[in-house]
């Protein structure tokens, strides 16, 4: 489940790059506040609407708070704005990292617990099997 999980995440930052590209306005902002999850930015667009996007700017690593970045934003949705110049491939590393825990851990788990790889591996075969038919 951990796994899908990080494979949607890193679809979901995929289909948000290509909605940008596909309707992509450039602007600069100023950081309003900074974290490692989310930063919150505010810009004008040229009709002079001010844009503070409540999900905050994709790919908000390394910024700091009172910094003016440029950001790419979809014209038609001006929430959907990035840090310029950064992509999904951000996204990859975390959510390959992610995956790659969450098996070293339950492996040697479901090792401990009784359920040798050739069980489990043959069961989940099995059953792909049967639904496949259905």
């Amino acid at each position: 489940m951990v796994s899908f999980l990080a494979v949607l995440l890193a679809l979901a930052a995929w289909r948000d790059d290509h909605l940008i590209n596909s309707d992509k306005g450039v602007t600069s902002a100023e950081v309003l506040s900074a974290g490692w999850m989310r930063s919150a930015v505010i810009f004008v667009t040229p009709d002079g609407e001010t844009h503070n996007p409540k999900t905050g700017v994709l790919y908000p690593t390394k910024l700091t708070p009172g910094e003016r970045i440029n950001v790419e934003y979809r014209r038609s949705d001006p929430d959907l704005v990035r840090v310029a110049g950064r992509d999904a491939r951000v996204a990859v590393i975390p959510a390959a990292s992610v995956i790659v825990v969450a098996w070293a851990v339950a492996l040697p788990l479901l090792w401990l617990l009784g359920s040798p790889p050739t069980l489990w591996a043959g069961a989940l075969w099995v059953r792909m099997r049967t639904r496949l038919r259905r």
